[in-house]
């Protein structure tokens, strides 16, 4: 009998989730539908963060939106890099705490109130600039970092619960995906959405309204882990749990204590730490700033801005997949280690956005369409970090890849309120390509020494201190021996 479409969703009934297939490895399962939804808040997190990168250029310039709609705002380029950098002001502040609650209480619990709160925020944002000018909208973003603070590490925590080990780099490589589609949406529609009769304010709408009805999705469907999950499959539950390389008595409820000490003195982890900074400098000095190169540089109109300024992320959305493919071939037929893999393909989204980069400082505004190929490619191949250092947490240590990650994305923020108040600081004239050409040659420069250092010192082996007795050490160790229905390995 031919298999329909509604057979590739997670089917429900009585007898609990019935995945396709005998092989459960191979076929869909809860797991994915889990990790769909994930790539779902994440695509709808992103656009929250970045509607604000298109909206500045709309509400400070009459041409580029609704003529009929008359709010517009006289900031200067300092204040709009001070409002583009104030989301990361409250997102550092929730990162530890983030991977924290998400591995005290359940990623399911952290991503709804993170996402939720900030959608709310979202709907706010034309009220706050009309009583409170820039000053309020500054607020009001900073609360909204605050709230997606907890976003990548209840990720991280989520996918060390549902990711097998075998399956690991591509079921995250699926999930931080989202990122860029949500990124892509936005972008692309912000300038058609500005033209509409309700002006940029409906920006803001829309992506708040997104955000609420992925809530309610969200907190009907989720579960934090396979043991909350009311019908997956046992058959599926032994398969992802097998190999965890967690001691069976911690896979449910147990918390363990966070070995603090021995995390910030591990050097596989500082590593790590160093080269997430690198990213972030790179990511979201290009992300927050295109649309005004875009505008003054190549001298696009709102609508061509926003289309062109999407095109690189729909690149890096595309090519996520296409490095999934390669990593699948590779392993499959184990041409690469881990650690090898990892490394390579963090090269690859780091180095060649480093040469592209430091080609397009040379560009000027008669070669527009290489410019755009550039900036396409910088950001399209940094898509292939995914199976580099954004795993590595996980790597590192199943039991608290949620608190690393929130480590290092703390740290890595920093960087991305740095970078757009950089950028105010080195390009006092918005329209002169000399200035951004050393904004693109220090990007390059974070990413080259990042990567290196991650070369250098980047580790793929479970730490030591992830398990917190020798005890749990050896269970874990009898449970990596066991196959996905119990039976012991020889």
């Amino acid at each position: 009998m031919p298999i329909s479409l509604w057979d590739w969703f997670p089917r429900f009934n009585r007898r609990g989730y019935q995945p396709l297939g005998q092989n459960t490895q191979s076929s869909l399962g809860a797991r994915h539908f889990q990790c769909f939804l994930v790539f779902c808040g994440l695509s709808v997190a992103y656009a929250l963060r970045v509607n604000l990168s298109v909206a500045i250029v709309a509400m400070t310039d009459r041409n580029s939106t609704n003529p009929e709609f008359t709010d517009f705002y006289d900031w200067d380029a300092k204040t709009k890099s001070l409002l583009l950098s104030s989301f990361f002001w409250g997102y550092v502040v929730t990162q530890i705490p983030g991977g924290f609650l998400a591995h005290k209480y359940g990623a399911k619990f952290t991503l709804f109130t993170g996402i939720a709160v900030c959608s709310v925020l979202a709907l706010l944002t034309p009220l706050a600039a009309e009583i409170g000018s820039w000053r309020l909208v500054f607020a009001l973003r900073v609360i909204q970092g605050l709230c997606q603070g907890v976003v990548f590490p209840s990720t991280h925590t989520f996918l060390s619960k549902w990711a097998p080990a075998e399956e690991r780099g591509r079921l995250v490589t699926y999930c931080y995906s989202g990122t860029q589609f949500g990124t892509v949406v936005m972008l692309a529609s912000s300038g058609f959405i500005a033209s509409s009769f309700l002006g940029w304010p409906s920006i803001f709408y829309v992506s708040g309204f997104a955000g609420i009805l992925w809530a309610f999705v969200w907190v009907t469907f989720a579960a934090s882990s396979p043991s909350d999950h009311r019908t997956i499959s046992e058959e599926e539950k032994r398969y992802i749990e097998s190999g965890m390389n967690q001691p069976r008595d911690n896979r449910r409820t147990t918390v363990l204590p966070t070995p603090w000490c021995k995390i910030a003195t591990s050097l596989p982890f500082i590593s790590l730490l160093i080269v997430h900074c690198g990213q972030n400098w790179g990511f979201w000095t290009l992300l927050t700033e295109i649309p005004n190169y875009m505008k003054n540089v190549l001298q696009k109109d709102i609508k061509s801005n926003a289309m062109l300024s999407a095109l690189p992320y729909l690149a890096m959305c595309l090519l996520s997949y296409v490095f999934i493919f390669i990593s699948d071939f590779l392993n499959k037929k184990k041409y690469l280690s881990l650690s090898v893999s990892r490394k390579l393909f963090n090269s690859i989204g780091h180095w060649v956005p480093m040469v592209a980069l430091i080609a397009l400082g040379y560009v000027t505004a008669e070669h527009k369409k290489l410019a755009i190929a550039l900036l396409t490619i910088a950001v399209g191949v940094n898509s292939a970090t995914y199976l580099g250092f954004q795993v590595n947490h996980i790597d590192l240590s199943p039991n608290f890849a949620g608190t690393l990650m929130g480590i290092t994305n703390c740290a890595a923020n920093v960087m991305s309120i740095v970078a757009p108040l950089t950028v105010g600081i080195i390009v006092t004239e918005e329209t002169n390509p000399l200035q951004w050409r050393l904004v693109f040659f220090i990007t390059g420069g974070f990413y080259l020494v990042g990567n290196a250092l991650f070369l250098l010192f980047g580790k793929t082996e479970v730490q030591p201190w992830n398990y917190p007795s020798p005890r749990e050490r050896r269970s874990s160790d009898q449970d990596a021996l066991l196959d996905p229905n119990g039976a012991q390995i020889i």
